[in-house]
């Protein structure tokens, strides 16, 4: 069993709004439909009023002295604000990071498709992680794979700007390329 200062810390933190007879306050400070004042009244004769109208009392800032409360249709309310977010979701472009891996002496065929690759994630809005990768010996050789991602960013030079220049990590050398701003 949650104590009571807790029980009222997690209630602050919830999404939901108390409404009608969850309210537990003597007074509250009345707000109408349209966002007038209406006063500070008893909570029973605000939930009087609500219930004439075919409204509910909806509790909008707990915290202030004496709580605000609101008329509304709690649910054409949930039902909006269920809209909102939608849209909002809607609107918002998640870029991911995608990645081509190379090996310092590929095939100029190989290169070609995964540049190819790289164009199609860039045109798609994500951006690409150019990884060379170097086994054994190959690493001693790090101009090789700077010379490939070079290569790479020029097959690309349209689509991309160089958002991260290649650095040796390891055995493995990395470059990130970012999508144009078109603005």
């Amino acid at each position: 069993m949650l104590s009571g200062y807790f029980k009222w810390r997690w209630f602050l933190i919830s999404k939901d709004l108390r409404l009608n007879d969850e309210i537990r306050v003597r007074d509250v400070r009345l707000v109408g439909e349209e966002g007038e004042q209406l006063g500070i009244m008893a909570t029973r004769d605000a939930l009087n009023i609500a219930v004439e109208k075919s409204l509910d009392l909806v509790e909008i800032a707990p915290t202030a002295k004496p709580p605000v409360c609101k008329l509304m249709d709690y649910g054409k309310y949930k039902y909006e604000q269920a809209k909102r977010d939608k849209e909002a979701r809607k609107k918002q472009k998640n870029t991911e990071i995608k990645e081509v891996k190379l090996r310092p002496n590929i095939e100029d065929h190989d290169f070609e498709t995964k540049a190819r690759n790289a164009q199609r994630f860039l045109l798609d809005g994500d951006k690409v992680k150019v990884t060379i990768m170097f086994r054994g010996r190959e690493v001693t050789h790090p101009e090789l794979g700077k010379a490939l991602c070079v290569r790479l960013a020029e097959f690309c030079k349209a689509e991309c700007t160089v958002e991260r220049e290649a650095k040796l990590e390891g055995r493995n050398m990395i470059m990130i390329l970012a999508t144009l701003k078109h603005d």
